[in-house]
């Protein structure tokens, strides 16, 4: 497996910087799974400078930003000319007021991770919880210092989608109804919901209790409410299903959530891909069972 690998200047600038927490909690990780990590200029030179991943085969160093990097990160992500040049998804660790992480490329990469069902990370929580996912998928040991992504108990979820989305994210959580229901809290923006509610209701729930807390709609606020609880950090983690082929009226809420998810890159998780998330919920049944 290869991932595109890039860090904003923030996030490699001293030796406890989000790039480095992640490589000092998932390094071991990364070993075991055989990761390939294809990384931009200059976080290959952050990490090479800091002497992590010495001697892992799978570390591959590209050019800088400024000489095309990111744009070839997202041309393999899409995938050109055969297997070796294809990722399998970016890690690409966000400063929320970095200018270049609203540069084409960098929203070109996500957005074709989204196209293709891939994993697009941006904070370092996301990376701890993807690095857990795939170890579990491989049939390794859970790590217990990764527990924290796993006591939905006592956290709160958000599931948010745009219109073209809803059918997806209706199938996701009647198909993941148990995992989902083991969280603390589940709160959404107003029609997703409500129609939640309506899934849930219909699966038993209780019908005098909401199952997900209706927030405003996306348009009248909806996503500028939950940003505010992430950034409060009572929500830790967001399923946040995007259209990636439409116009959306309300772009700067939308931005203004994915910001407060990499402004609390510890502690939220931002899942936007109906694949991953499905991979998620079997990677809590399989951590759960064991």
């Amino acid at each position: 497996m290869r991932l595109g690998l890039a860090a904003n200047k923030l996030h490699h600038a001293n030796d406890n910087a989000a790039l480095f927490r992640w490589l000092r909690a998932c390094e071991p990780g990364i070993r075991e799974l055989g990761l390939g990590l294809h990384a931009v200029g200059r976080t290959y030179d952050a990490i090479a400078a800091a002497g992590m991943l010495r001697g892992h085969d799978g570390l591959k160093r590209y050019p800088y930003g400024r000489d095309g990097g990111l744009m070839k990160l997202v041309a393999e992500v899409v995938g050109i000319e055969g297997a070796e040049r294809t990722l399998d998804g970016a890690i690409y660790l966000i400063d929320p007021v970095d200018p270049s992480s609203i540069f084409p490329e960098a929203v070109a990469l996500k957005r074709q991770c989204v196209i293709h069902g891939k994993p697009f990370v941006s904070t370092v929580a996301s990376a701890r919880d993807w690095i857990e996912m795939e170890r579990i998928h491989a049939g390794l040991a859970p790590d217990r210092n990764a527990d924290v992504f796993h006591a939905l108990e006592s956290q709160t979820l958000a599931l948010i989608a745009h219109d073209a989305m809803k059918a997806t994210m209706l199938a996701f959580a009647a198909d993941s109804f148990d995992v989902l229901s083991r969280y603390a809290q589940r709160v959404a923006t107003g029609t997703t919901g409500q129609q939640l509610n309506e899934l849930a209701w219909s699966r038993g729930w209780p019908r005098d209790t909401p199952w997900v807390v209706r927030y405003n709609s996306g348009p009248l606020g909806g996503d500028a409410q939950i940003a505010d609880r992430v950034l409060e950090r009572r929500c830790q983690r967001v399923v946040f299903f995007e259209d990636p082929h439409v116009a959306r009226q309300h772009e700067a809420d939308i931005q203004l959530l994915e910001r407060a998810v990499t402004t609390v890159t510890d502690e939220a998780v931002c899942i936007t891909s109906p694949a991953v998330a499905k991979r998620w919920i079997e990677t809590a049944r399989l951590r759960a069972a064991r």
